[in-house]
């Protein structure tokens, strides 16, 4: 029987991709582990493996068109087996729900199978809208969805409205299901509205201006920003580092490297940058002060016992945050050639899934532009992120005396519910120590 070739999700946040090149034609013998075609998402190219050995038919998935998670885009037959005994797919989960189960369609006769159309969701059959995990919930409690009033997005029913249903036997929840509608409406006409396209586009003169559509990296960067400061408490901590040290630490370094042999002839081992020492000097004060080494979840505080250091990494069209592991262990000139390889990667986006997902906090330099200090945006994950400003010559009082140092202004953002105020101004000054002493880095 025919094996069907799904679009797989390759990222935890991915819910559609798209196809950047079929790498078998139509019709091509192929072993299982062989390769398909590389599938682009919002951060990585990646290529698919053959699931099974046989002939590829009915390719359906388009090059360059946004695909939903789980849709066949082919199908892999056995030597000699009917194109019609090909079955067809039922439609492709969404990353929000899951959706109806459709009855068993007819079999294929057409050489090539038509992409079926999505599916209604649960949502939309029964009239209520309630998360997948409320659902069961409510499903195993004997809780009738219809009388729980929901205090998610748009009057959505999730967890905790199921869970507070069962303590009292759903007679506030059905009493809230009556006053919700009016409520609902109430919220809905007091709360801003984001502006319309047709809204936006009606401020400004036709033809002073082109339209470039978001693309896939775009819409999700946008969208876990918004998640981000919609759903993290933040908080902000900001103290100025003198440098001057770690600046001549890293001359010294750089100028002890030894020389490799290369294609081109010889080169540095290595050849720190003020990034890599920030790096090395934030994991160092995660793990001298551990309690801010944590990641937040509903139930439990995650507390890591390493820190991977994710770095903030600008590329065409946004930025991704690939992650070095084990920071906190691994010398300076290994975290140096280790981000060069991660940025260089990340910049033709050829990371693997694991490179750039999860890590405990993350860093973001914008000192080689010149900017002095800014606040960074957590990631979740994340329950910090260090924002680094450029390092310049400032006037300082140092035995009463005016001086020259070179400084540099370093803000750290925080997720209150995980880091308060206390232990986030203790993670700081644990990062200024090992900063200003830079030859803390090198034991």
């Amino acid at each position: 029987m025919a094996v069907e070739v799904i679009l797989p999700k390759v990222d935890m946040d991915m819910s559609t991709g798209r196809i950047s090149s079929w790498l078998v034609e139509e019709g091509a013998t192929v072993k299982k582990g062989d390769l398909l075609f590389e599938i682009e998402t919002d951060k990585a190219a990646m290529e698919i493996d053959s699931p099974a050995a046989g002939i590829v038919r009915n390719i359906t998935g388009k090059e360059g068109v946004d695909i939903p998670v789980g849709q066949v885009v082919a199908w892999i037959y056995e030597e000699g087996e009917a194109v019609a005994d090909a079955p067809v797919s039922a439609p492709a989960e969404t990353a929000a729900e899951a959706p109806a189960k459709a009855e068993a369609p007819a079999p294929v006769e057409a050489a090539a199978p038509v992409a079926a159309a999505p599916a209604a969701t649960a949502e939309a059959s029964s009239g209520v809208r309630a998360s997948p995990l409320a659902r069961r919930l409510a499903k195993e409690a004997g809780l009738d969805l219809s009388a729980i009033a929901g205090s998610g997005p748009k009057g959505r029913i999730v967890k905790a409205d199921v869970e507070a249903a069962g303590k009292d036997g759903g007679a506030k929840a059905a009493a809230a299901a009556v006053a919700a509608p009016a409520e609902a409406a109430s919220a809905a006409a007091s709360a801003p509205q984001a502006m319309s396209d047709d809204q936006v586009l009606k401020l400004f003169e036709e033809g002073s201006y082109e339209l470039i559509p978001h693309d896939s990296m775009r819409k999700t960067i946008a969208r876990r920003l918004v998640e981000a400061k919609s759903t993290i408490p933040h908080f902000y901590l900001t103290l100025d580092c003198e440098i001057d040290a770690l600046l001549a630490l890293r001359k010294q370094l750089n100028d002890a490297a030894p020389k490799v042999k290369t294609g081109d002839g010889e080169k540095p081992a290595y050849k720190l940058s003020v990034n890599d020492m920030v790096i090395k000097a934030h994991a160092k004060a995660l793990a001298m002060v551990p309690d801010a080494n944590v990641s937040w979840t509903e139930n439990a505080m995650v507390k890591h016992k390493n820190a991977d250091v994710g770095v903030a990494v600008s590329i065409p069209g946004g930025l991704i945050t690939p992650i070095v592991r084990r920071a906190d262990e691994k010398t300076l000139s290994a975290i140096s050639n280790e981000m060069k390889d991660l940025a260089a990667r990340a910049r033709s986006r050829k990371l693997k899934t694991e490179e750039y997902q999860g890590g405990n906090t993350a860093v973001s330099n914008l000192g080689m532009f010149g900017i002095k200090d800014f606040a960074a945006v957590i990631n979740p994950p994340h329950a910090t992120i260090l924002a680094v400003g450029a390092g310049e010559q400032r006037a300082v009082v140092k035995d009463g005396e005016v001086k020259v140092a070179t400084v540099m202004s370093v803000t750290l953002s925080t997720d209150h519910r995980a880091v308060d105020g206390a232990l986030g101004a203790e993670l700081l000054a644990a990062f200024k120590q090992v900063i200003e002493n830079p030859m803390a880095m090198l034991v």
